[in-house]
């Protein structure tokens, strides 16, 4: 609408406002009879309230409606006084004087920012010796962070802090030994984790080839969630001693690709190292590195993750289990493209539930010689018919010769050859013995250790026979006398 017809229609609506109130404010215009009716019930004055409150109205909306005389500028607001307790705990990073734009340094800036959080007001403690820092949120606003060394916190012995919200780009000179977010102690403090309930999300980390990208030392209940790690030389993400770090929905990646990248076999660095315990990678993709997922620390899970680094045949490693005899590691639900599972003399593992494509295997390494309460299930594999097994034993160091509670079964195969520690086979034949070769799908070579076996006869011969001998993984069974029969057999190895 118009401004004139907008001044048009509030002089009207002015016009009959005022008649109104005037009519029901003259004491002539009613017979004294009924006015002195209305006054006496009331209504007389919830009438002339009614009337007051509707003049008020208009009079607002005419003067928000009426352009300002002068074009001078109004007064600033006065901000409200807060106790400084009861101030949102939110550091802007640009406040401190940091470059969103990527274009300078904000290293300093950002370290300041994150100085005041840990000294702003707390909250008591978490853990014992654990200051609260009551949920201080380290705000990036979205910008692109240019910074030349990490960014490490002040000081050990405090939690309940966010980094969240941008992006940080290591600059030429940022040293290669670093982590861009380093969650290590320049002080020491009281309690034995140096920070507990730290979460580092809505991140991209750019390591430009210059070391690495977060790096978390003994700490307690710190949570990794959707962030975008690249570039990174030595690891994506560093986690040593302390426990229970969750990585998130996240990308890592050496190099950013889709994969059939023709420099992949040049790929090198681990995208997530785990050198603690009680720690969970969840829905996770690493598609660029020599190694996706380092396991060297005990009772870890790893659920929902996609490897497709390196393959297998450029030397790579999706999942590598680096603690030889205290394994403790659940992987299930994940997904390994072109890229297998290698475990050192495992002790209490488990893979189920997970898909191998691309020929990937997982390997059984002998460093000690102990292969125990292992659990290889219901996974599927799929390759391109060149004889591959699913599951195979690197015995280069010598045998596996402890060998316990293993079982390798219900998995299923195409294009690959499936491996098991159990099987059933039938021979048929017109003798005294039959036998059934059980070597192409047996895993261990030579280990037997539970045998059931049924002998079926048409004739009118009743033979004795026996199980005679389980060697190579070939079993034999023997009769008496010569009869037409047909053996069948169950076989189990691992226990």
């Amino acid at each position: 609408m118009e401004p004139t017809m907008q001044g048009k229609m509030f002089t009207i609506l002015m016009g009959l406002a005022s008649l109104f109130i005037v009519h029901v404010n003259g004491e002539t215009s009613l017979p004294l009879d009924i006015h002195q009716k209305l006054i006496s019930d009331g209504r007389y004055h919830d009438q002339m309230q009614k009337m007051q409150a509707l003049k008020h109205s208009l009079l607002t909306r005419r003067q928000l409606a009426t352009p300002p005389i002068s074009s001078s500028p109004a007064p600033a607001p006065q901000a409200t006084l807060q106790p400084p307790g009861s101030r949102p705990r939110v550091y802007q990073v640009t406040s401190y004087g940091a470059d969103p734009t990527g274009k300078s340094d904000s290293t300093e800036a950002l370290l300041k920012a994150i100085a005041d959080a840990f000294n702003g007001p707390s909250e008591g403690f978490l853990m014992n010796g654990i200051t609260n820092l009551g949920g201080a949120h380290i705000n990036l606003q979205g910008g692109n962070y240019l910074i030349s060394k990490p960014l490490r916190l002040p000081a050990a012995g405090a939690g309940n802090l966010m980094i969240s919200g941008g992006t940080l780009t290591a600059s030429d000179d940022f040293p290669t030994d670093g982590y861009l977010i380093d969650l290590s102690a320049s002080s020491s403090s009281s309690s034995s984790y140096n920070y507990e309930y730290i979460t580092i999300k809505d991140l991209m980390l750019d390591c430009k080839f210059r070391g690495g990208g977060i790096s978390v030392i003994n700490s307690l209940r710190t949570s990794i969630d959707n962030c975008y790690i690249t570039h990174f030389n030595t690891e994506g993400i560093s986690v040593k001693n302390g426990h229970e770090t969750y990585i998130r929905n996240s990308f890592l990646g050496q190099h950013i690709t889709a994969g059939g990248d023709p420099g992949e076999r040049n790929f090198s660095g681990t995208a997530i190292n785990l050198m603690g315990n009680d720690n969970a990678v969840t829905d996770v993709v690493i598609f660029s590195a020599a190694i996706g997922v380092m396991v060297s620390g005990q009772a870890n899970t790893l659920s929902g993750v996609h490897c497709y680094n390196k393959a297998t045949g450029f030397g790579g490693t999706g999942i590598y289990l680096k603690l030889p005899s205290l394994t403790q590691t659940r992987i299930v639900n994940c997904y390994l493209d072109y890229t297998g599972i290698v475990a050192e003399d495992p002790v209490q593992l488990t893979i189920s539930s997970s898909f191998f494509l691309g020929d990937a295997f997982i390997l059984l390494k002998s460093i000690n010689g102990l292969a125990k309460g292992i659990n290889i299930v219901d996974n599927m594999f799929a390759g391109s018919d060149k004889g591959i097994e699913i599951v195979q034993l690197d015995q280069s160091k010598g045998p596996f010769k402890k060998i316990d509670q293993v079982v390798v079964d219900r998995n299923n195969a195409e294009g690959m050859n499936l491996k098991a520690t159990a099987a059933r086979g039938s021979a048929q034949g017109n003798g005294t013995s039959w036998t059934v070769d059980f070597s192409p799908v047996l895993l261990f070579p030579n280990l037997i250790n539970h045998v059931q076996y049924s002998l079926s006869s048409s004739g009118s011969k009743f033979p004795s026979h026996a199980l005679r001998n389980v060697s190579q993984n070939r079993v034999v069974i023997e009769s008496d006398i010569a009869v037409a029969a047909r053996v069948f057999v169950m076989v189990e190895q691992g226990s």
